[in-house]
């Protein structure tokens, strides 16, 4: 496995995985619609709010001023916090000409603490108020954060909508197509009419008030806390990636309307796979039965019923997924990284020593970010400190990962990956700016298996295609790939498939030696944004001579809304405007099966990987219409019998021959 998994980068961010993940909007494939009329006719009469230090403002102590400029906000909204910087610039650039910026969070769930520390993060000057009942957002009919409103010196509102289109769902540009507030500002400046009047906000719905009706049929205390604790609050709470806890009534009652909006439209929980195939002991998704509870319980005015209906609180380890506390922890970087507010932070590389002495067995693996709001994903491999030179793109083997959503789980009993002695730890992270300046410490927690108790050894193996060219504005391009054959009996026990912004589908399917295929997984809505791991409900023994195919789709047309360029072709690379096309499956290997060679080979020493990457037809030789002219020398080299095909075992002696010279 490469340190390329998870290759992203600042412009796909997962930051707006953590967005997808986080956000919590609207469908990832609508296009905000712009308008084009006559400026509007709504005014805007006077409001007087105060801001988190108690002082009062009026909407009416700007009369003089040209322009006001109306945004709501939430402290917790991924998107506002990006937008806090450039509402922030955009204050300071207008101000001589008569513009001013007023702030207004109308979350009831936003605290003036909360508020405060958004302002001291994003190093906001100009007005930031507290609207208690949402007597200002109703006023504005305001539905969503970040959302603005340009009013004219009359106090008429003439756009609203947006701020730009540079933040999406799941995805970011590197420049906005569309400055809609800018050029709304800039053409009442130059007193022309506002060419686009309207766009649809995109973000989190507010958090208004709630008003509890008589029937209580459905309530937090005694139904939705429940349904909360078995399927978000893992994620959802301190010191998870999630971006605000659903632990307490006062929290989720602010994002009731949010949480049924994401709920019927399926974009929470995150999941991705077809029901049709396979089973799988980490499905999250919700019933139609438990979807239709939420949306009673917020048509019902959200009621928080009986708090002594509540059931207890779940119980975890600290702010540790592990099932107890690690046997020892890691600390990745010596001193915290700092990432700055915005641009590209490239990836990041730290060397750890654990200083093993002797081989250690690792029942479990977690990798705990020191700060989620920029930790986009971390990698750990293993890698020896001597021994055979390892090629430039090969981090050593991998041993566990961090990305967002993902709920980390033991290995059963008797299963165990292995750290051999003398080796040392290579950490990759990709950091994602979220606005503000931040800093990282990250750490590494494992918990050992007794050896005694091993009786299966842990591998990552996968089966991909890194010879493709995605053509420009292919909608349904297909890429298939072939893991290489397994050499004994093995025990197959997750799946999960990786590719970047133009990833559309993926299928794994198992071959048997007679050619029978089953589907084991399909995700038919392939989203970049969440890396899932796919844990099958039970082990599938796959016989030796099996192997993986897997085929996925991509859409590099511009009706994929996360496709950075459309007007190019695309190929194999690290960065998310590259693409990737590998499908990894963890596999349980019997520790009295065979040799150790046999083990350590099992889907793949050299030799089957180069027959699996080169063998077009999976007839299990690879003859001389299925290599290119470049490969001739060395295909006539290996192919000792010179009957135009080269086999498995003489692969393998050529592979053996390579490693005495």
């Amino acid at each position: 496995m490469k340190s390329k998994l998870f290759s992203l980068n600042i412009f796909t961010i997962c930051l707006l995985a953590v967005v997808a993940l986080q956000l919590l909007t609207v469908s990832s494939h609508a296009k905000p619609p712009v308008e084009k009329q006559a400026h509007s006719t709504q005014h805007i009469n006077n409001f007087v709010l105060r801001d988190s230090q108690g002082k009062t403002f009026s909407l009416n102590q700007y009369r003089e001023k040209e322009m006001v400029i109306v945004v709501f906000l939430g402290t917790e909204c991924p998107l506002a916090k990006l937008y806090g910087n450039r509402l922030e610039a955009m204050s300071q650039d207008y101000k001589q000409q008569g513009v001013v910026v007023l702030g207004v969070m109308s979350n009831q769930h936003d605290s003036v603490e909360n508020i405060a520390d958004y302002v001291a993060k994003h190093n906001i000057t100009f007005p930031m108020l507290k609207d208690s009942k949402n007597l200002v957002a109703d006023q504005f009919q305001a539905k969503r954060t970040p959302e603005v409103f340009v009013l004219d010196k009359k106090r008429n509102v003439r756009y609203q909508g947006r701020i730009d289109d540079q933040f999406g769902i799941g995805t970011i540009r590197k420049e906005p197509r569309n400055r809609d507030l800018i050029n709304a500002v800039e053409d009442l400046l130059a007193d022309r009419e506002v060419t686009v009047t309207k766009t649809d906000a995109i973000g989190c719905i507010i958090g208004r008030e709630v008003m509890s009706k008589l029937e209580l049929q459905v309530t937090f205390s005694k139904q939705i806390s429940r349904l909360l604790q078995k399927k978000c609050v893992t994620c959802h709470r301190k010191g998870q990636a999630a971006p605000f806890a659903l632990t307490q009534y006062k929290e989720v009652s602010g994002w009731a309307g949010m949480i049924n909006e994401v709920v019927q439209q399926e974009r929470m929980p995150p999941w991705h796979a077809d029901e049709n195939f396979g089973k799988f002991k980490n499905d999250c998704h919700l019933t139609d039965d438990e979807k239709q509870l939420i949306e009673d319980w917020v048509d019902a005015g959200a009621p928080e019923g009986d708090p002594a209906d509540l059931p207890e609180p779940l119980k975890f380890v600290s702010d540790w997924q592990l099932p107890r506390l690690p046997d020892v922890v890691y600390q990745i970087q010596k001193e915290p990284f700092v990432v700055q507010a915005e641009g590209e932070v490239k990836y990041q590389n730290f060397v750890v020593d654990p200083g093993f002495t002797e081989d250690k067995w690792i029942s479990a693996a977690e990798l705990k970010p020191g700060n989620h709001l920029v930790v986009h994903h971390i990698l750990v491999f293993v890698r020896p400190k001597r021994g055979e030179k390892k090629s430039r793109e090969d981090n050593g083997e991998f041993l566990a990962a961090y990305v967002p959503g993902l709920i980390l789980e033991p290995y059963a009993p008797g299963l165990a990956k292995k750290i051999p002695a003398d080796s040392q730890l290579i950490f990759q992270i990709h950091y994602t700016p979220v606005g503000s300046e931040q800093e990282d410490v990250s750490e590494l927690g494992l918990i050992f298996a007794d050896p005694k108790t091993v009786t299966h050894l842990v591998i990552t193996k996968n089966a991909a295609n890194s010879k493709f060219v995605i053509p420009a504005h292919a909608n349904n391009h297909e890429v298939t790939a072939n893991s290489p054959k397994s050499q004994i009996s093995v025990q197959l026990l997750t799946l999960m498939p990786h590719m970047h912004l133009r990833g559309k589908s993926f299928k794994y399917e198992s071959v048997s030696p007679d050619g029978q295929k089953q589907t084991l997984l399909s995700v038919p809505n392939y989203d970049f944004n969440w890396q899932t791991t796919y844990r099958l409900q039970k082990p599938i023994t796959l016989a030796p001579g099996t192997y993986i195919h897997c085929t996925a789709h991509f859409d590099n047309s511009a009706e994929n809304p996360f496709n950075p360029n459309p007007e190019t072709s695309v190929r194999w690379g690290d960065q998310t405007w590259n693409e990737m096309m590998i499908g990894y499956f963890d596999i349980a290997i019997p520790l009295n099966a065979g040799s150790k060679a046999n083990q350590a080979e099992a889907f793949g020493g050299l030799p089957e990987k180069l027959l699996a990457r080169l063998d077009k037809n999976a007839d299990g030789e690879i003859s001389r219409d299925e290599i290119s002219l470049k490969m001739l020398p060395l295909f006539l080299f290996i192919d000792t019998d010179k009957n135009s095909r080269v086999t498995l075992e003489e692969l393998k002696a050529a592979d053996k021959k390579r490693r005495k010279n």
